[in-house]
């Protein structure tokens, strides 16, 4: 009788082949879904917090910078060189120019040149050549109270010598040489490196052989001076409406309060001062605009967008709340018993401000003192907004001391992140062990079922025939 155990074989088959396993098995695939579930609750908390870091600190970073912006605004606002500027012009800029450095009164003035400031240059007489020996002994060269001595022998008697020991001696008093040759002969020339008569030089000469005469001056001296005078030291002469006046130099800041004046020849010329309301107009303009710039970061920073229902960085923000409550409280204030709205920059209901352009010029018209008066002093609108901005801003302000706990934050979570790697590594090679060594079972089982099933299918085919 024929056995038939075909049906054996097929479930035996059905039930190992079904479950993927031998040489087939993809081990990779397996192991890196299973560590994958096993890390994505960790991973998703550390990258939510490491977002949501990232995310505050952008938006410190945009705050910080723009109340950098706006305590930039208010520099020449806090000194008042904003509203002291002033308009200098010369009716002859070839005879003189001038520029404020300080508070000029607004005028005019009618300033005539009659002399020029020139420094002293005398020349020796004429040597054979610059390596000529002049003489020796003791060489003095004075300048008002001051004065040097240079010991002159063989050595460095020559000319040139005597041209380097006045240039380089570290005493000279303000007198420069140099050598000049002519068709009849070389030259010593000496100059004073400062205008003005108080600051013209003399030359002495003592001991040695009595030659270094031939370099003496004596401007009291009528007579016996070696040097010849070329250009006398003056001092600048000129007046003012009609007032005498001089100086020792060409640039004359002492004349009018507040200005300098560049004397380039004789003759006259009117130099008028006005009111110059650009800066100051600039200023403000670039104070309401930084001002802006704020708040429109401020308020795209804490919105809430039901629509979407998206929330800003620093949506409730205590700190971000609280400096635009203190920013909108000053400039929306009082300041030396007086408003911003009284020189044309007015508060807006959506926190902004508003500049009228017509009643700013209006107001600045007075030469800044009103808008000056505004900003000043310990009440002033800019000690107002200094002080807080000061305290926000800086490495040691609020906003920094912020920046920094978020960034200690994201290095924690840096290093949990990489302890959380590590642990995965670790878990995935022994996933890995144990699987390799589940598919190297399997496959053996599979080698044994295969052998099996072709006994059977031996023994069934023999039972047939």
């Amino acid at each position: 009788m024929a056995i038939n155990i075909g049906s054996t074989s097929t479930p035996t088959t059905g039930l190992l082949t079904s479950m993927g396993v031998g040489s087939g098995l993809d081990v990779a695939t397996l192991v890196s879904k299973l560590v994958a579930a096993k890390k994505a609750p960790q991973q998703n908390q550390i990258t939510k917090q490491q977002t949501t870091a990232n995310t505050q600190l952008s938006a410190l970073g945009q705050v910080s910078a723009a109340l950098s912006a706006l305590q930039s605004a208010m520099a020449s606002l806090t000194d008042g060189s904003a509203f002291t500027a002033r308009q200098v012009n010369s009716s002859d800029s070839t005879v003189l120019s001038a520029s404020n450095t300080g508070t000029a009164v607004n005028g005019s003035y009618n300033i005539v040149v009659t002399q020029m400031a020139s420094a002293l240059k005398a020349s020796s007489g004429a040597f054979a050549s610059s390596s000529t020996q002049v003489g020796t002994g003791t060489l003095t060269v004075a300048v008002g109270s001051q004065s040097m001595s240079l010991t002159i022998d063989s050595t460095n008697g020559s000319l040139a010598s005597i041209r380097d020991a006045i240039n380089n001696a570290s005493t000279n008093p303000g007198v420069s040489a140099t050598i000049v040759t002519g068709t009849d002969g070389a030259h010593l020339v000496l100059s004073g490196t400062r205008t003005g008569a108080a600051n013209g030089f003399s030359v002495s000469s003592s001991g040695g052989d009595g030659k270094l005469a031939a370099l003496k001056y004596d401007p009291a001296a009528s007579s016996g001076n070696g040097l010849t005078v070329i250009n006398a030291a003056k001092d600048a002469q000129y007046s003012i409406d009609g007032l005498a006046g001089s100086n020792a130099g060409n640039t004359v800041s002492t004349a009018i309060d507040g200005l300098t004046l560049n004397l380039v020849k004789l003759g006259s010329s009117t130099v008028s001062v006005s009111s110059d309301t650009t800066k100051a107009t600039s200023a403000l303009t670039n104070l309401v605009s930084t001002y802006n710039s704020f708040v429109g970061i401020y308020q795209n920073l804490s919105k809430y967008d039901a629509t979407t229902g998206t929330a800003g960085a620093l949506l409730g923000d205590a700190t971000l709340n609280s400096i635009n409550s203190t920013l909108s409280r000053i400039v929306g204030g009082t300041a030396n018993g007086a408003t911003l709205s009284t020189i044309g920059i007015s508060l807006q209901l959506d926190g902004t401000l508003l500049v009228d352009s017509s009643k700013l010029q209006t107001a600045l018209s007075d030469g800044g003192k009103q808008a000056g008066a505004l900003f000043g002093g310990t009440n002033g609108f800019a000690a107002q907004l200094n002080t807080p901005l000061a305290s926000w801003g800086g490495t040691s302000g609020i906003l920094a001391t912020r920046s920094t706990s978020i960034n200690q934050q994201l290095s924690d979570l840096a290093n949990q992140q990489t302890t959380l790697n590590s642990r995965m590594d670790s878990l995935t090679a022994r996933y890995q062990a144990q699987f390799s060594a589940l598919d190297t079972l399997m496959s053996k089982l599979n080698s044994t079922s295969t052998y099996l099933q072709q006994q059977f299918d031996a023994l069934n085919n023999s039972a047939k025939k």
